[in-house]
């Protein structure tokens, strides 16, 4: 992906906000590492859109309250699938 930093930090923004994904998802969906796209959210994305950042933010604080909840469901899946074989 060839953008500058800014034109991917808002198109990141954009991604999350609008699909209420987390940053393991648009970094799948753009081919970007995780951390990338954390770090071009939570830090150039504040500098570049701060009505965005706002927006990306509060979804993110949803996905880091809700992290327990679906690592236990996965962990649940992971174990009837198990015992299915």
């Amino acid at each position: 992906m060839n953008l500058s930093d800014d034109t991917r930090c808002v198109l990141f923004g954009e991604y999350i906000a609008n699909n209420k994904a987390t940053v393991r998802a648009c970094a799948k969906q753009f081919g970007i590492s995780k951390s990338t796209v954390h770090k071009d959210v939570s830090v150039k994305l504040k500098k570049v859109n701060p009505g965005l950042y706002k927006q990306v933010k509060e979804v993110l604080e949803i996905n880091k309250s809700e992290r327990h909840i679906r690592g236990g469901q996965a962990t649940r899946l992971k174990y009837l699938n198990a015992h299915k074989v």
